[in-house]
C-alpha cells in the first residue's frame, strides 16, 4: 500500500500537484541544469576572464615567471603559489598573480627644467627590473600590487627633475647626457635598497629629450662648429704626424748613415792599424837584417884587420912594394935615369917606418 492510499484512509485530503492536468510543471531538472552550468563556469571560464571573477573562480592558474598572492577580506596572506592550477575559496579569496621576472616599466612625458631654467622634456624612459621571489609578501605588505608606481614610475619623475635642476641645459642635452643612465639607476637603486629590498633595478635606458626648436637650432649650429673645429684640429694633427714621420725618417736616414760612417771609419783605422803594424813588423826586419849586415861587416873587417895586422910584417910589405915597383911599365929615356927604386936608403927608410907600425 502506497502513501497515497494511506492517506485516503485516514481520510487526508491530497495536496494538488503544480504539474498534470492543472498546468504546473517539475522545475528541478532546470535548476538542476542552471547549478550544474554555473558551476563548470566557475571552475573553468571565469578564471580568466577578470579581477572580479578571480574573486568568483575556485580553480586558479598561475603563469610561468609569476608567483600566486592571496587577500582574503583584504588582509595579503602569507601564501605563495608557484606557476600552475591551484585552488581557492570563492568570493572569500581574492587572487592576483605577480611577475617575478625581469620586466621593463615604460615611463614617458617626463617634463623638467633645468637649471637655465628651460623646459625640457624626456619622451621615453625604460627601467629594466625584477622583484625577487623571496621579497614579494613583504613589498605587497608595504606598496600594494602597484608597487612600481612608487619606486619606478614616481621616482624616476622625481630623480630627473632634480637632475635637471641641478645642471645646465649644456649640460643635460650634450655633456652629462651619457652619465644620465647609471645615475638614474644608481639613485633608483640606493632607495629600492633601503627601502624596498626586494626591488632589483637592473638598467635604466633614457632616449635624447626634446628642446625648444630655437635652441636645438643653436646646438645644431655649435655642432656644426665643433665638427670643423675637430676636422681641423685633426688636419693638424695628421700634418703633426706626417712631420714627425719626416723628421724620424730623417733623423733614421741620419743615423743609418751616421752608422755607416763610423763603421767605415773603423775599417779605415784597422786598415792603417794593420798597415802600421806590418810597417813596423818590416822595419823590425829590415833593422835586424841591416843590425845583422853591420855585425858581419864590423866582423869581417875586425878579422881583416886582426889578418892585415898580421900580415903586416917587413918581409910581407917589402913583397908588396916590389910587386908594385914590378908592376910599374913605365920606362924612362935620359942621360940619368931616377935612382927611386935604386935607393937602397929610401927603401931602408920606408921599411924602418912600416916595421913599428906593424908592431903596433
Amino acid at each position: 500500500m502506497d502513501a497515497q492510499q494511506q492517506q485516503r484512509q485516514q481520510g487526508i485530503p491530497n495536496r494538488p500537484r503544480h504539474g498534470g492536468d492543472g498546468g504546473g510543471g517539475d522545475f528541478t531538472p532546470i535548476l538542476t541544469v542552471l547549478v550544474a552550468f554555473i558551476a563548470i563556469f566557475a571552475l573553468v571560464v571565469a578564471p580568466s576572464v577578470s579581477t572580479l571573477n578571480n574573486s568568483l573562480s575556485i580553480l586558479h592558474q598561475v603563469p610561468e615567471g609569476h608567483v600566486g598572492v592571496y587577500w582574503r577580506g583584504g588582509a595579503l596572506l602569507s601564501t605563495i603559489t608557484d606557476p600552475g592550477f591551484h585552488l581557492k575559496l570563492p568570493f572569500i579569496t581574492q587572487f592576483e598573480p605577480i611577475q617575478v621576472t625581469l620586466q621593463t616599466d615604460l615611463v614617458r612625458d617626463i617634463p623638467c627644467g633645468t637649471k637655465g631654467g628651460v623646459m625640457i622634456n624626456f619622451e621615453k624612459i625604460e627601467v629594466v627590473n625584477r622583484l625577487r621571489k623571496d621579497h614579494v609578501y613583504d613589498t605587497l605588505l608595504n606598496y600594494g600590487v602597484n608597487y612600481d608606481n612608487t619606486w619606478i614610475y614616481d621616482k624616476i619623475h622625481h630623480e630627473i627633475n632634480q637632475f635637471c635642476s641641478a645642471h645646465s641645459l649644456q649640460q643635460v642635452y650634450i655633456d652629462m647626457f651619457d652619465q644620465i643612465d647609471e645615475k638614474m639607476k644608481d639613485a633608483l637603486q640606493a632607495d629600492c635598497t633601503r627601502y624596498a629590498p626586494g626591488i632589483e633595478i637592473l638598467s635604466v635606458r633614457i632616449t635624447k629629450p626634446s628642446i625648444p626648436e630655437s635652441i636645438r637650432r643653436n646646438f645644431e649650429n655649435m655642432e656644426q662648429e665643433r665638427t670643423k673645429v675637430l676636422i681641423a684640429v685633426e688636419r693638424q694633427r695628421v700634418a703633426e704626424k706626417e712631420a714627425e714621420t719626416q723628421k724620424k725618417i730623417a733623423i733614421s736616414e741620419a743615423e743609418r748613415n751616421a752608422h755607416v760612417s763610423k763603421i767605415q771609419m773603423e775599417q779605415k783605422l784597422m786598415e792603417k792599424d794593420s798597415a802600421r803594424k806590418q810597417e813596423e813588423i818590416a822595419n823590425s826586419m829590415y833593422l835586424a837584417r841591416e843590425k845583422s849586415l853591420a855585425d858581419a861587416s864590423y866582423y869581417r873587417t875586425m878579422k881583416e884587420a886582426e889578418a892585415n895586422k898580421l900580415k903586416l910584417t917587413p918581409e910581407f910589405l917589402e913583397l908588396r912594394f916590389i910587386e908594385a915597383i914590378a908592376n910599374n911599365s913605365k920606362i924612362f929615356f935620359g942621360n940619368k935615369v931616377p935612382n927611386m927604386v935604386l935607393d937602397q936608403r929610401l927603401l931602408g927608410n920606408f921599411l924602418q917606418d912600416a916595421a913599428p907600425r906593424a908592431e903596433s
